[in-house]
């Protein structure tokens, strides 16, 4: 079969070609002037949150004659806007906003990373960093330390994306270039990864308790995709990297910086003090290092859970990630203060603190409005409907086992535009999709690699993944005007090119007869 060509952004000779090339980057600057006209995106959520509530209230009337898998109970729309849901509502709104998981993560990491940027630890350490790292290899190494971060849990979010955009500053480049880059490597390739994280074992528990449905002797290894996700770290590294210098780099180029860059680094030689302090910092955060690695190396160290795992979602190490990123930036950065004399009492640890918390503000009104919407998305069984009827589409399709697993990837793309937790969503998934495809013949463990694919490739151009509206204020440090279009279009490419791209590798790597992972006590052939 002869596949279409498709022209992304590619610089070419031929005249046809440069036509595409021509039309691709209209569209994508089409898809950034409409994104860029949509509401403010606390307004575009308070918009959301009353279609919610409006459409619950329409649907709670239909029967759709289908099974919740929570409750093996007919699946109801519920009416949010009766009187007793109203009042619900209205009784958790204060809940739904302090307990939102996104907002303690950033708030907690940005107060040791605010002390560490107040002191000026991290600008001298971008500096140092870029004196030794070739002007080449830029682009990979920041997509790179997207992809580490994924072991931080959500860090990367708050710590490796706002990095980017520095980074890339004072080496001369666009900003938004390196914040798109970062995004790619933290968001987009978020199943891929050299380390295991907590993710692992996280999707691994849901997967099994959806493949117990059919078969209770199921188990599945925590690592089951472990050899997939570490090889798809190179095929993210080599596409992100293509996709930055070749298509996103181009396009920015000739954006115009009007934010505030006074603070920025710049890329000159480090003075004798900030050497010093550098040489402090960098002790201090080794031996933090060490004592981590040391308390945590015991079978029966307090860091692991009840049965030993330090990678578990239930052990001490991974629930404590922002709360060490915390110690291991304010310590360093407390440190460099001093050593370097920028640091001349407590009142100046507070007043870095204090400015990283002002530049979180708008951050926290999108939160709020993010937060209700969230919930009331979650309380209505929109999200449960929308999947139930996917999949059921798809089983009815009854299509050869290659497309099915390329429908899994991109039926899981699509709902994660609407749908942005990918422990949520999956633990609605996998009770569906697993058992579903078990029956075909299809591993667990392939169905999961397929939903980590689809849920990885989109996350980078929906506004409703809760981090979504932190890069869009990243930008605007450096772009007063950027807005969820001046986003959503700076990494569609990246979107396209991974889900394409990431989708036909899984098919190869599976069929090539590779493991995806270290070995579950129950496999299946694939036909």
């Amino acid at each position: 079969m002869v596949l279409p060509k498709i022209y992304i952004g590619v610089y070419v000779s031929d005249e046809s070609q440069r036509v595409n090339i021509h039309l691709s980057e209209r569209l994508l600057a089409s898809v950034e002037r409409i994104g860029n006209k949509l509401p403010d995106p606390a307004v575009l959520f308070i918009v959301l949150l009353f279609v919610v509530w409006v459409v619950s209230w329409l649907l709670s009337y239909v029967n759709f004659n289908v099974v919740d898998p929570r409750t093996d109970a007919p699946l109801v729309i519920n009416n949010l806007l009766s009187g007793a849901a109203i009042t619900e509502f209205m009784s958790v709104m204060v809940t739904n906003f302090a307990h939102f998981h996104p907002v303690g993560v950033v708030l907690v990491a940005m107060l040791g990373i605010g002390v560490a940027e107040h002191s000026g630890f991290i600008k001298s350490g971008l500096r140092s960093l870029l004196s030794v790292t070739p002007s080449w290899l830029l682009t990979p190494m920041v997509i790179f330390a997207g992809i580490v971060s994924h072991s931080a849990v959500d860090a990367g979010y708050v710590l490796v994306i706002p990095l980017g955009g520095v980074i890339f500053y004072a080496a001369g480049r666009h900003p938004l270039v390196g914040i798109a880059a970062a995004f790619a490597g933290v968001s987009g390739g978020f199943s891929a990864n050299f380390l295991p994280s907590a993710l692992d074992p996280m999707l691994q528990g849901l997967s099994q308790a959806g493949a117990q449905i059919l078969d209770p002797t199921v188990v599945l290894n925590p690592l089951n995709n472990y050899f997939f996700t570490a090889v798809s770290s190179f095929l993210i590294i080599g596409l992100g990297w293509y996709v930055t210098e070749k298509i996103v780099e181009p396009r920015l180029r000739n954006t115009q910086l009007t934010g505030s860059l006074e603070d920025l680094p710049t890329m000159k030689a480090l003075e004798p003090n900030e050497q010093k302090g550098l040489r402090a910092a960098g002790l201090v955060f080794l031996f933090g290092v060490i004592i981590m690695i040391i308390t945590a190396w015991p079978d029966h160290s307090p860091w692991r859970d009840t049965t030993g795992d330090l990678t578990s979602g239930t052990a001490p190490m991974m629930r404590s990630i922002v709360s060490l990123i915390f110690l291991l930036f304010i310590l360093p950065g407390y440190v460099y203060g001093v050593v370097a004399g920028t640091i001349k009492s407590s009142k100046d640890v507070i007043e870095g603190m204090t400015k990283a918390m002002q530049q979180m503000a708008y951050y926290l009104v999108i939160m709020f409005f993010i937060a209700q919407f969230v919930y009331a998305f979650g309380q209505s069984n929109l999200g449960v409907l929308l999947a139930l009827q996917g999949a059921a589409a798809l089983q009815a399709l009854a299509m050869p086992t290659y497309l099915t697993i390329v429908g899994v990837v991109f039926m899981t793309a699509f709902i994660n535009l609407f749908v942005g937790s990918s422990s949520a969503k999956w633990g609605l998934l996998a009770t569906i999709f697993v058992p579903m495809l078990m029956q075909l013949g299809i591993s667990p463990d392939l169905t999961q690699a397929a939903y980590r694919v689809g849920d990885s490739s989109t996350n980078i151009i929906t506004p409703l993944m809760p981090y979504f509206p932190l890069v869009v204020v990243y930008c605007q440090r450096y772009v007063k005007d950027a807005g969820i279009g001046t986003v959503t279009a700076m990494m569609l490419p990246y979107s396209i090119a991974f889900l394409v791209s990431w989708t036909l590798f899984l098919l190869l790597y599976t069929f090539s007869g590779l493991p995806l992972g270290f070995q579950s006590s129950y496999i299946y052939a694939l036909p």
